[in-house]
């Protein structure tokens, strides 16, 4: 078994991350009343996509930039009915992060198949938010 080492990107997305933490930069707030993004990751137990997404980025996405601009919420894909949300269409496969406002769906991804698709596909859904 070989081990993988993060990308460069992960591993400069780390390194920012860090940086903002440890100069003391705040983090900007949302003023009342605005609306806030959210990346649904919607998952199920025994997925192996959901594993390795747990593994690569689960522990790094809440210290990054577009971890503080869609915090992420875990639900489970028999728990999506019940949870509130107004999907454009039924997951059907997990892993899915939906990128919601007012629990309302403005995009998503499917599926998991690496760090750059992830990060890249993210990048496109953050650029639908509205007032970017």
């Amino acid at each position: 078994m070989t081990t993988r080492h993060p990308t460069r990107r992960t591993a400069l997305r780390l390194a920012a991350a860090a940086a903002a933490t440890t100069a003391g930069r705040p983090v900007p707030g949302r003023a009342a009343g605005e609306s806030q993004a959210t990346l649904i990751y919607v998952r199920e137990v025994g997925c192996p996509w959901c594993r390795e997404w747990d593994a690569r980025i689960g522990p790094i996405y809440p210290k990054t930039p577009e971890g503080r601009r869609a915090p992420i919420r875990e639900v489970e894909k028999r728990d999506v009915p019940a949870s509130g949300l107004t999907l454009a269409r039924p997951v059907r496969y997990t892993p899915t992060f939906v990128l919601v406002v007012d629990k309302t769906e403005i995009g998503r991804i499917e599926g998991y198949p690496g760090e750059e698709f992830f990060w890249a596909r993210l990048a496109k859904l953050l650029e639908l938010l509205p007032g970017e």
